[in-house]
């Protein structure tokens, strides 16, 4: 897949970590050595294991497109996705893209996901497991099925019309992030993905879902809880009587 060199759009890949140090060496250097000049930016939560200190070795190697960003202690992944549109809107980055460091999403498709929204014909592109039935390797099927119904329940609650309510792989156009009132965000956890569609969707933005094959994490541990869990379950509802109750509207402290 060949880029237009007409298009200069600025882009940023954001991965949050937490004791990654199995991943994150082999994620930079694929990320960085993608086509299309992807700028990558680590919001590490204070790994014990040394996955920042491997990302401060290789910005030496990448001091223009490799960032770091250390945060005290294990403070959610919602959050550090919030301090890192920030940190991207700040520097005027065009696309803002979200993807896990264990390698479950495939880097190469960061290009695809580029490629669904960089003519704005979508505001935001969805790396979808379920898009073109179920693409998921090494899961066992209980994780599976919680993971398909999930879905199907979001859309059952709210209307959604997303095949992967709970997809952590997407790429923002910057007016999508602008527009929402990024500071009323409530979750952390997956439901954070979840309310982050729903919000865009509801705020009237186009969006789009690319297939994608997802592959469990062969290295590092899984972050998944109960706890996890039962926030997506209660805030999907929540975020239901929230839309009845006070309709959403675009941010207008940002200019789109």
């Amino acid at each position: 897949m060949t880029f237009d060199s007409t298009m200069n759009h600025r882009k940023l890949v954001i991965i949050p970590t937490f004791n990654e140090l199995e991943n994150i060496k082999e994620m930079v250097l694929t990320v960085m050595g993608l086509e299309g000049d992807f700028e990558l930016l680590i919001i590490d939560d204070g790994s014990p294991d040394g996955t920042a200190e491997v990302v401060k070795s290789l910005q030496t190697s990448y001091p223009d497109r490799l960032h770091l960003v250390e945060r005290q202690g294990k403070l959610g992944l919602g959050t550090a996705y919030i301090r890192g549109f920030k940190w991207a809107l700040e520097r005027s980055y065009d696309f803002i893209f979200e993807m896990d460091c264990d390698f479950s999403h495939d880097p190469k498709d960061l290009i695809r996901l580029y490629e669904a929204v960089k003519d704005r014909s979508h505001d935001l592109a969805i790396g979808s497991r379920y898009i073109t039935g179920v693409n998921v390797v090494n899961w066992p099927m209980g994780r599976v099925l919680m993971s398909y119904f999930a879905s199907v329940y979001v859309k059952f609650i709210t209307g959604l019309p997303i095949k992967d309510a709970t997809a952590g792989f997407k790429c923002y156009h910057r007016s999508v992030l602008e527009g929402i009132k990024l500071d009323e965000v409530r979750f952390i956890g997956y439901a954070f993905q979840i309310e982050m569609k729903f919000t865009t969707w509801k705020l009237g933005f186009k969006i789009t879902e690319v297939p994608i094959i997802f592959t469990d994490r062969t290295k590092g541990t899984s972050k998944m809880s109960r706890g996890i869990f039962k926030e997506a379950v209660l805030g999907v509802i929540w975020m239901k009587i929230k839309s009845i109750l006070s309709p959403y509207k675009l941010n207008q402290t940002e200019s789109i």
